[in-house]
């Protein structure tokens, strides 16, 4: 079932504390233009949690995270990849992490500059540029057919620590689909919860 052929989530959806939000969104259609896939790897950033970019307050930056839910919040890690967010409740947001493409491999791979399709969107980073995400989508809502998120899957859930932060680097707030290749770096040995 391809991403433009579902009903996306509705907003209502994403009016939730994100840690509550990531791991729903494991196994979900992600679609922008003429590429897609399913998110395998998500982690969530709250409003009172130091290594969040809402932690001090809006900016011009972080301006779509005190949007309204189930909008895009992009921003430019390192000053060299775009990474794509969904906003939940007021200052708070999911990462995607990362992505089993499914949609458009040829279109991410030219991207890319890689064709091994377990590369091409493990990370942020390359997520960001195997979907050809730029601010532009910044603020945009995640329901029309060129930038959508939408129901897919329902994989049993590994939970681990976040990745690449200083501050509050021991919440368990990174969530991955159990047993797939397509994630950004192992979990530590836990259990996943149950699919549904």
């Amino acid at each position: 079932m391809r991403c433009s052929d579902r009903t996306p989530f509705p907003a209502i959806f994403f009016d939730r504390p994100a840690p509550e939000v990531a791991p729903d969104l494991i196994g979900a259609w992600l679609r922008i233009g003429a590429t897609a896939g399913l998110i395998t790897e998500t982690e969530a950033y709250g409003a009172n949690d130091p290594a969040s970019h809402s932690f001090r307050g809006p900016t011009a930056r972080n301006a779509a995270m005190f949007g309204p839910p189930g909008h895009a919040y992009v921003y430019r890690s390192y000053g060299v990849h775009w990474c794509l967010n969904v906003v939940c409740r007021r200052g708070e947001a999911v990462l995607f992490r990362a992505l089993d493409p499914q949609l458009g491999l040829d279109l991410m791979a030219a991207r890319r500059g890689a064709d091994r399709p377990a590369l091409l969107a493990r990370g942020p980073g390359r997520l960001g540029q195997a979907l050809g995400v730029t601010r532009a989508l910044d603020g945009l809502r995640f329901d029309q057919p060129d930038l959508c998120l939408s129901p897919g899957e329902t994989p049993a859930v590994l939970t681990g620590t976040r990745i690449g932060i200083t501050r509050a680097a021991d919440l368990p707030w990174r969530f991955g689909w159990a047993g797939s290749p397509h994630l950004s770096r192992r979990f530590p040995a836990t259990t996943a919860s149950a699919p549904g």
